[in-house]
């Protein structure tokens, strides 16, 4: 296999799989093509690579930028911005989709404080599944962070 067909069939998966986390198919492609380069990539060499206009790259890389999984770099000799894959995408990946766990067991907490309060025996099944979704993602946590931990060395609260 040359390295132009590992190149466009690694932009698809990665399409793909972002689509799939339902996530834009634009991000994967743009996050797999920093990923396989070996130097940074101005936005004009990017919506190149993709067949791309310049507008949707640019709020793609933005986003992703926002998300720590690539950065700005400085290229001398031009004032263009430069984007390559952020030193520790894979643990920030992991820290943005932790953050989601964390949000998702606020909701059960939350929601479970409520419907106790109300003691109703109407909501019985939603007070069991809310309970089953705040351990659910309590241990989801609690993996998480032991993870993150032997990755990274950080104790994974961050």
């Amino acid at each position: 296999m040359d390295r132009e067909r590992i190149k466009r069939e690694m932009i698809q998966a990665f399409g793909d799989a972002y689509q799939a986390f339902g996530i834009s198919r634009l991000m994967g492609h743009v996050v797999a093509l920093l990923l396989y380069s070996n130097k940074p990539l101005s936005l004009d060499d990017i919506a190149a690579e993709l067949g791309m206009s310049k507008g949707p790259i640019s709020q793609v890389t933005r986003r992703l930028k926002d998300h720590n999984l690539i950065r700005k770099v400085w290229v001398p000799g031009t004032r263009k911005d430069f984007y390559e894959v952020h030193p520790e995408i894979f643990s920030n990946a992991f820290r943005n989709v932790t953050a989601l766990v964390r949000q998702n067991k606020t909701i059960a907490s939350t929601l479970l404080q409520e419907v106790r309060q109300l003691n109703d025996p109407e909501i019985e099944t939603l007070k069991k599944r809310l309970e089953e979704m705040e351990r659910f993602y309590e241990l989801m946590l609690q993996y998480n962070r032991q993870f993150l931990k032997e990755w990274t060395g950080e104790d994974g609260e961050s």
